[in-house]
């Protein structure tokens, strides 16, 4: 299926590994330009390099930041046309799971809405108006699961998706008229680097447990977690939601939220 994406110009945040670079790769093969942003590009994201492919090194809770990476898509291609807030999970210093509410202090809710919230809040306040001036456009944020499903051990990032699926929804019934789609992808445990590296997630859980990270990730979480398929989402799997979202062939759709979790979500 052709999703109408050639010559579109992409900004893509958290593109340098697990779902952000996965969706950089899909926007590049459909033909869209693409500037990505991360804090440090990867061997990875360096593999893509080519005319259509921009990095940009962003800090993204410096608050001057995101205005900076949207100007300079703009300068680079003439224009903007897709937004992927991919850009999230703990940040620098801050490591989840918790133990409890009562493992948060006051500065690490601060660094967590700073990534998961407020970058995007700033990188779509940037954005409207380079959008608008093409006739609209698609905005996809990546929240998560945790923003409908509470979690005493991810309470603040819980909390912080929570306020971005509420923002898209704002967003979509104030600019639909004006041609731009804002829409959420919601996640499950996916297997990311957070996941999957020395010292991530899946670590926490095999030293508690005392079993391998392996048998974390192919069997204990997908059981802790209830997750229908029986095992964690790959990358791509969430990328190409995100892509045909932001694709025309979504014209449609705007304010939804897709989850792409393994059947994480019971709710109806």
């Amino acid at each position: 299926m052709d999703l109408n994406l050639s010559g579109r110009v992409a900004v893509v945040t958290g593109a340098s590994k697990g779902i952000g670079l996965a969706v950089t790769r899909t926007l590049l093969a459909e033909g869209a330009r693409v500037v990505a942003t991360s804090r440090k590009p990867s061997q990875e994201l360096d593999e893509l390099a080519g005319p259509d492919l921009v990095h940009f090194p962003a800090d993204l809770m410096d608050p001057e930041a995101p205005a900076a990476l949207i100007a300079h898509a703009v300068e680079v291609f003439g224009g903007l046309d897709i937004l992927v807030n991919n850009a999230g999970g703990p940040p620098p210093g801050v490591t989840l799971p918790r133990g409890s509410f009562m493992d948060a202090t006051d500065e690490q809710w601060r660094m967590m809405f700073e990534l998961n919230l407020f970058s995007v809040v700033r990188a779509i306040r940037a954005a409207i108006p380079a959008m608008l001036a093409r006739g609209g456009g698609s905005i996809v944020n990546v929240s998560s699961g945790n923003a409908r499903q509470p979690s005493p051990i991810n309470v603040d990032y819980g909390a912080a998706k929570a306020g971005v699926n509420n923002l898209t929804k704002v967003l979509a019934g104030e600019y639909g008229p004006q041609g731009l789609r804002v829409n959420t992808v919601s996640p499950g445990p996916v297997r990311t680097p957070l996941w999957t590296e020395e010292g991530g997630v899946a670590d926490l859980i095999a030293a508690q447990a005392g079993i391998d990270r392996e048998s974390v990730l192919s069997s204990v979480v997908p059981e802790m977690m209830k997750l229908a398929t029986g095992r964690l989402a790959d990358p791509q799997e969430v990328a190409d939601a995100v892509v045909l979202l932001a694709s025309p062939r979504s014209g449609s759709t705007t304010g939804a939220d897709l989850a792409v979790d393994s059947g994480f979500l019971k709710e109806v």
